[in-house]
């Protein structure tokens, strides 16, 4: 049986798109009787807070959903501050080999999850140390994300990451990159083509699907006020001041309501501006259970799907973007790039709004109130749409021929990747993915 080891210090019941990912990831591999095990710290994330029950350990190995979880001791402090946080990634990038190099066993390929950018550490010291490759997976460029939105300057440390990053690129069997903006760049950059796959995040449609709306409404105790929803992280990357400016122009609209459920670094100052601001038409709730998204979802009327505007977020498609259109509601999308394409133009599920442009999204909010048959025609869309490309059954298939080429232990070189949205024929690419560096290396 195939050992595959996830790195990541993002998992479940951390309630963030890599936690989600790649447990349901994880949990697609066991069905296809792979043994996976998911090296990880203790639950923190995003207040940077240890639950008690995580407390007094310096490991810790758990047995969930049929794989098997260790989680190691590393730095971790409140959320406040750049610095804390990099200190925090930095401390499990290094003890995690450490601590769990005896617990993880011998897998026979590593999955290293990024951001954070230090994980690539841990990956190359277990790969080194237990001489199998590893893919590695990239869902943001670090560190170019960190210098545009102004959060590193230090030259000299800029330079580090740099290296950092670009020799894990040459030194992983693949890249595992989830968007295909992202994988142009590295193209671009230099790095060969048959060296990098695109997965997408995704969704398991049988958990989000629809829902009455009335009954979920009921269940939350929501009146049938129009209801914009989001529901993620309240970080600096998303952009949510843009919301808190659409909410004030929309104040003399009694019927429109926001609802922002998560938690994140910026989550005390949005609060805070809103209530100076006298914004009653804004809720905020406390972080919800992965599985009570799909009832938040269903009592909404529209969902955002947002991000920052700097350049490099042009790549990004939110994973809440898969999670709405399985449960069959519209979308307003503000992200440029491979996203507007996928919600607006290839799903038709999504209204596109500029960017940080609070009039623009108060136009399409106010297009779906008025619209209501275009909104559900919008939201059975991309309902249709998911089911066809970002199942996550759909998606571990595609990664099962990744491993099983990586391997060689598949006799062919077609490997499907989604199907087209029109076909569903899986497609197959012209060579199998062959890897750069010798596995001896770290």
């Amino acid at each position: 049986m195939t050992h595959i080891l996830f790195v990541t210090p993002y998992y479940p019941p951390e309630i963030t798109p890599p936690a989600i990912r790649i447990r349901e990831m994880a949990m697609q591999l066991v069905k296809l009787e792979y043994q996976v095990t998911v090296l990880t710290t203790f639950p923190n994330f995003p207040s940077g807070i240890v639950s008690p029950d995580y407390r007094g350990h310096r490991i810790l190995q758990e047995q969930r959903d049929g794989l098997r979880i260790i989680r190691v001791w590393s730095y971790i402090r409140p959320n406040k501050g750049f610095l804390r946080r990099i200190l925090s990634q930095f401390s499990f990038g290094c003890l995690a080999p450490f601590f769990g190099m005896k617990a993880v066993g011998q897998p026979d390929v590593i999955i290293v999850e990024s951001p954070p950018l230090f994980n690539a550490i841990a990956g190359r010291i277990l790969a080194w140390r237990k001489q199998c490759p590893f893919i590695f997976t990239v869902a943001d460029l670090w560190p170019e994300v960190a210098v545009q939105m102004g959060m590193l300057r230090n030259r000299f440390l800029i330079r580090l990451a740099e290296w950092l990053e670009w020799s894990t690129y040459r030194r992983a069997a693949l890249v595992w990159v989830v968007t295909q903006g992202l994988r142009n760049i590295l193209i671009e950059r230099g790095l060969p083509a048959n060296h990098i796959f695109v997965l997408t995040n995704g969704v398991d449609c049988t958990k989000f699907h629809p829902l009455p709306q009335a009954q979920a409404q009921t269940e939350l105790g929501w009146d049938d006020r129009f209801t914009v929803l989001y529901a993620g992280s309240h970080g600096p990357s998303h952009g949510l001041s843009v919301v808190l400016d659409t909410a004030e122009h929309l104040l003399e609209h009694k019927d429109i309501r926001f609802v922002l459920a998560g938690n994140g670094a910026e989550k005390e100052e949005l609060v805070t501006e809103a209530q100076r601001r006298g914004l009653h038409n804004i809720v905020f709730l406390e972080p919800q259970p992965h599985d009570r998204i799909p009832l938040l979802l269903a009592a909404s009327d529209a969902c955002l799907a947002l991000a920052h505007k700097a350049i490099l977020f042009q790549g990004v498609l939110p994973a809440k973007m898969y999670e709405a259109m399985a449960c069959a509601r519209p979308i307003v999308l503000a992200v440029d790039g491979e996203a507007c394409k996928i919600a607006v133009h290839d799903a038709g599920s999504a209204i596109y709004a500029k960017p940080e442009n609070p009039v623009s999204f108060a136009s399409a909010i106010l297009f779906l109130r008025d619209h209501p048959e275009e909104a559900a025609r919008l939201g059975e869309q991309g309902r249709t749409f998911v089911e066809k490309r970002f199942d996550h059954r759909l998606l571990a298939a595609t990664l099962d021929h990744y491993i099983k080429a990586l391997l060689h232990k598949d006799k062919t070189n077609a490997i499907p990747s989604v199907p087209d949205k029109d076909d569903d024929t899986p497609v197959t690419l012209e060579e199998s993915p062959q890897p750069l560096a010798d596995k001896k290396n770290l």
